[in-house]
């Protein structure tokens, strides 16, 4: 019996060899740019919290940008109990965690794309103490799938991995406990069969690298731990940050925000390629890099900001671009485009800054009819430079990626959302406290 039951009464592109190719081939993508505007780029899948490259963007463009509680509104499941995960997209299918509070379980959902039908859930039953905060219920960390296998963390339940049909093919329940008062919100990441996860904060930290197929643990990078903010015990460390695989030159590079630094690790061994400090005691959101190769991170509460090249070795902090000593909160993470950092903090603002100096370009409040302006949601980047946000009063914004800020449209979904919007073929999956949202143009 589901959780519904028992509720019921109700990117790359490869051009020609050939040089003289080259003009026939642009006057005919010309042509059909002019021929077929309005037709959205289209890319199936969002296999993780951030998307296919881990950062936010997607190869679509076309998108919605109007919607309401039912304009443009394709279907709506209600959730049996509140929760602050994205959904992730894999074909024909919508998977979610959830937390059902009153009984223990800890599950992950699986939706059909096309309807909403509920298609199957699998998860596990914890009923042990375990530390939170009241706006972040358990399973807050998001799936990742590779289109064969899904993994999800239940924080202090362990990490568990089902096939796309809801079979489970191995779990990982020895890794120990999750201790912070703001509890857990780290997700895993799937890159070339591996899956990294940042198991933290609190007085364990440690960064895993698991065997997709088997679950066995490639590697770990223990990093010391903080307290866990209970009374009496306040040093306020941790990092809440996902990290983000890139190839650099010939190596494959683990970056990840810490408190007090940004490092990188090697994939396939953990070796610790490169060090730069310049971040404060608390991390919340995830580093960002360029195409050049310029990471970018920040921390969270009385924020600290830096930018520095990767590929390097030993301690770079000599390096750095450039360095802020403090910033404005921000939980939820940013997207970079055309030279710049955008982000909605925590406050509700979106933020513009010049990657080559860090400096401000614009601060802009964004505010629609919900309650509040409050954020802890992640930016999404369309591939024709529109940013989409959601804040915890409900309202979605779309605005341009463009040092000159325009706002697009507010759109209201009347109800709380912590989660980022995760983006499909044409369509917005946007999870709130009560339902899944699936918005797409009619």
């Amino acid at each position: 019996m589901t959780w519904m039951e028992e509720a019921s009464p109700s990117v790359s592109f490869t051009a020609s060899a050939n040089p003289a190719a080259y003009p026939v081939m642009k006057s005919s993508l010309l042509l059909l740019a002019a021929l077929f505007p309005l037709l959205p780029a289209k890319a199936a899948n969002w296999p993780m919290w951030r998307g296919p490259n881990g950062n936010g963007t997607t190869s679509e463009s076309g998108l919605p940008e109007t919607w309401s509680q039912t304009e443009n509104v394709l279907w709506k499941v209600a959730l049996p109990d509140r929760g602050n995960s994205t959904p992730v997209v894999w074909g024909n299918k919508v998977f979610v965690t959830q937390a059902i509070e009153k009984t223990g379980r800890r599950l992950l959902l699986c939706f059909d794309r096309d309807s909403g039908k509920l298609l199957w859930e699998a998860g596990t039953t914890y009923k042990e103490p375990e530390l939170t905060h009241g706006t972040n219920p358990y399973c807050a960390a998001s799936p990742a799938t590779d289109g064969q296998r899904i993994v999800v963390f239940f924080a202090s339940a362990g990490v568990f991995c089902y096939d796309l049909e809801g079979k489970e093919l191995w779990k990982r329940t020895d890794l120990g406990k999750q201790h912070h008062i703001w509890g857990n919100g780290t997700s895993p990441v799937i890159s070339n069969n591996q899956v990294f996860l940042n198991f933290g904060p609190g007085p364990k930290t440690t960064l895993y690298a698991f065997d997709l197929t088997s679950g066995k643990t490639l590697w770990q990078h223990d990093e010391p731990g903080g307290d866990s903010g209970e009374t009496g015990n306040k040093n306020w460390l941790g990092s809440w940050a996902d990290p983000l695989v890139r190839t650099i030159g010939s190596r494959e590079e683990v970056i990840l925000s810490y408190p007090g630094r940004v490092a990188s690790f090697d994939a396939r061994t953990g070796k610790e390629w490169w060090t730069c400090a310049g971040l404060n005691k608390l991390v919340y959101n995830s580093p960002l890099i360029t195409n050049d190769g310029l990471v970018v991170a920040f921390g969270g509460y009385g924020g600290m900001g830096l930018a520095v090249k990767a590929g390097g070795s030993g301690d770079v902090t000599g390096k750095r671009l450039w360095h802020l000593p403090k910033v404005s909160q921000r939980i939820g993470s940013g997207v970079l485009h055309d030279g710049h950092h955008y982000i909605l903090s925590d406050g509700g603002i979106v933020e513009c800054r010049d990657l080559k100096t860090g400096e401000m370009v614009f601060s802009e409040r964004v505010k629609g009819p919900g309650p509040t302006g409050q954020n802890w949601s992640s930016l999404v980047l369309s591939a024709d430079g529109k940013c989409y946000a959601a804040n915890q009063g409900g309202d979605c914004f779309v605005f341009k990626a463009s040092p000159k800020f325009e706002l697009l449209a507010t759109n209201s979904l009347g109800e709380k959302i912590i989660g980022s919007i995760a983006v499909s073929d044409g369509r917005l999956f946007i999870r709130g406290y009560k339902n899944l949202w699936c918005i797409g143009k009619k």
